[in-house]
């Protein structure tokens, strides 16, 4: 029986294990489940490309558990919370250029890249996203603390060091340093001397014994009458006199506590030093050079002097300086002498001066041996200056009157990368065909707001972007861009294009052309013939009523991002086979300001589509099946659809009208048209 009954407990716990794990089991099955949903639910990174490659990223709420929109009356108020939704949005110019790489002060950095604009800052390059972080300093308790050269963080200072350690003196080269170090010095020998006149005159007004002193040991009344004894020295002494036998052990310990009193004297005069009384000036300069004007700043070898009125380069003799800014000013020349004391310049910067041609000695930069950006926009140069340093990488002339580029403009430039010449009066009949010739690592040259009538010639092979905007281009040749094999991004904006002015053979087998922006031309139809690399197309402000059928079949991997906002595109000239090719890569397509009564055909098919602009357009209904596929079960990938400033009747939308769309507040409805 007793057998029996344990066999049966044995049994029941065996059970009641099973069961708890197949229970546990389940629950693990359905939390793998609930988060397998919420993955699939939750929408991929929404990168929005804009002109200086900007990503921009948004995560759409998980998937509402609505497959389909309620329309009743309160269907409106819904519409309307819709337009306040404040989500990332694309922007019309997108030239991301190749592989994510940042626009940073007028440089180009390259993805993945590392520098410092600044001490204590560094910044990284993103995939087309300038990201910037200050160091971070640790707080320190110690009273005087000291920022070490070429250090961002302040350390504790030594409590033996008598230099100032203010981090402004830090921030100085060593001759600015040596310079106070001296002053102080000299202001510390001048309050010793005060000192010790002050206790001459303090011992003749003191000959006479105190009624106190009478009876005392002659060398404790020396102190007393001396004013010079210190706290505790009374009782010491008085206590070596009534026993001599431990003289010498106490003289030992006078001389310890000496040396530590001696110590406290010591910081309390490091303490006036860092303080510096307010008569001393600081000086800008070391000794026997002249001092900056008035309106100029030294800070971590940056010279600045931006609108000090300034009408002529102040002769400077500093050496550590690498960076010298003179922007705002009125300096009208450049003599050979200039920058004679700045032979480590790394960064000139002479923008917006009055600086003629005739002006620049010729030999005013020669022996800025280290020279590497040179900025002179907005000056009065004819001409670019002659003998420029072989150093350079970025060279700046926007905004002058340049009237010829020859041969001899751009020697011994091979080191040159960026070449910036927009606004002047350039053409192809005053720059040279061989100008360009001597750039072997040129990659980015802007020749905006300029007379060019066609694409210059003799562009060098390394260029990979090309900016031509506001110029009279009329034609885009078959030679054009033969000789450019690595070039990536070309802007003719606001130009004078047609289509059939673009010869068919003028880029189609570009490999690495990857952004083309056309907008503001005289372009009717979608251009032909467009790269096979091409990933991003700028039509804005055409008079586009066209996009012929298979125009972007021929492209691999696909287009990504395609812009015709502000044409005249009506429902007749867009057809299911317009965006042949971009079905499987378009991203972000943008038809806003046009004519259409209708959504275009082929939305439903945009498997990768993020971004759909459909405002301001003459379109009255949505149809069940134009955005979303009832036959596919997939959620879309529409982050933002925009239909507003349309004539739709939001009462009458189907109800399944959006009902691939993760989150309602990817729909923008309102306002609407009433026609």
């Amino acid at each position: 029986m007793k057998f029996s009954s344990l066999y049966c407990f044995l049994l029941l716990l065996v059970i009641q294990t099973d069961f708890g794990q197949n229970e546990e089991t389940s629950r693990k099955e359905r939390r793998k489940m609930y988060y397998r949903r919420q993955r699939k639910s939750s929408s991929p990174i929404h990168r929005s490309s804009r002109q200086l490659g900007i990503q921009q990223m948004r995560m759409v709420t998980p998937a509402a558990t609505l497959p389909m929109v309620n329309l009743d009356y309160s269907t409106e108020e819904k519409f309307e919370s819709f337009l306040r939704f404040p989500g990332v949005e694309a922007s019309y110019n997108v030239l991301p250029g190749k592989k994510g790489r940042c626009l940073a002060n007028g440089m180009i950095m390259y993805n993945k890249a590392v520098w410092s604009p600044e001490p204590c800052t560094t910044c990284l390059c993103s995939n087309g996203r300038v990201l910037c972080d200050e160091t971070k300093c640790h707080p320190q308790m110690c009273p005087q603390t000291v920022t070490p050269e070429g250090e961002c963080c302040p350390v504790c200072s030594d409590t033996e060091q008598r230099e100032p350690t203010s981090l402004l003196h830090k921030q100085q080269p060593s001759p600015w340093v040596e310079m106070h170090q001296a002053l102080r010095k000299e202001e510390l020998q001048f309050e010793e001397e005060e000192e010790i006149k002050q206790d001459e005159d303090r011992e003749q007004k003191e000959k006479i014994p105190r009624p106190g002193d009478w009876g005392r040991p002659p060398n404790e009344r020396q102190s007393r009458e001396g004013g010079e004894q210190r706290p505790g020295e009374k009782g010491r002494q008085a206590h070596q006199h009534r026993n001599p036998a431990r003289e010498n052990e106490n003289e030992d310990e006078d001389e310890d506590e000496d040396e530590d009193e001696d110590e406290d004297d010591d910081d309390a005069v490091r303490g006036d030093m860092f303080r510096m009384p307010s008569q001393l000036p600081i000086p800008a300069t070391p000794r026997g050079i002249p001092p900056l004007p008035s309106r100029c700043s030294l800070s971590y070898k940056t010279i600045s002097c931006i609108s000090a009125d300034l009408t002529q380069i102040p002769p400077l003799t500093a050496p550590e300086i690498t960076s010298l800014e003179l922007i705002g000013n009125s300096i009208t020349s450049i003599p050979d002498e200039a920058f004679n004391g700045l032979p480590n310049l790394e960064r000139l910067d002479l923008s917006r001066n009055n600086i003629t041609s005739s002006g620049i000695g010729p030999k005013a930069f020669k022996l800025l041996k280290k020279l590497m950006r040179l900025n002179m926009d907005g000056n009065n140069l004819v001409a670019i200056p002659s003998e420029l340093p072989s150093t350079l990488e970025e060279l700046k002339i926007n905004e002058n009157n340049l009237q010829v580029i020859d041969e001899e403009s751009l020697s011994d430039l091979n080191q040159l990368a960026t070449l910036e010449l927009e606004g002047n009066s350039l053409s192809e009949t005053n720059v040279n065909s061989l100008a360009f010739k001597p750039l072997k690592s040129l990659s980015y040259l802007r020749l905006g707001r300029n007379k060019f009538r066609i694409i210059p010639q003799g562009l060098p092979a390394s260029i990979e972007e090309l900016y031509l905007e506001n110029n009279q281009i009329e034609e885009i040749t078959e030679i054009s861009f033969n000789h450019t094999r690595k070039i990536n991004v070309i802007v003719l904006r606001y130009n004078k294009i047609e289509e059939n002015r673009i010869a068919s053979l003028a880029w189609i087998n570009q490999e690495n052309l990857e952004s083309i922006d056309l907008s503001y031309n005289k372009l009717y139809h979608v251009p032909s013939y467009l790269p096979k690399s091409l990933l991003h197309l700028v039509l804005i402000g055409n008079q586009i009523e066209r996009i012929p059928g298979f125009v972007f079949g021929h492209m691999e991997p696909g287009l990504e991002y395609l812009y015709l906002s502000f044409n005249k595109l009506v429902d007749d000239g867009i057809d299911q086979v317009s965006f042949y090719g971009a079905y499987h890569s378009l991203r972000e397509l943008f038809l806003d300001h046009n004519e259409l009564k209708s959504i275009p055909p082929g939305v439903p098919e945009m498997k990768a589509l993020h971004f759909l602009r459909l405002n301001n357009n003459k379109i009255r209904n949505i149809l069940p099946e134009q955005i979303c596929n009832s036959e596919e079960d997939g959620d879309s990938t529409l982050e933002h659809l925009h239909l507003e400033n349309n004539y739709i009747k939001t009462r009458e939308i189907s109800p399944y009208a959006f009902s691939c769309i993760r989150s309602y507040s990817s729909v923008v409805l309102k306002p609407q048209n009433i026609k």
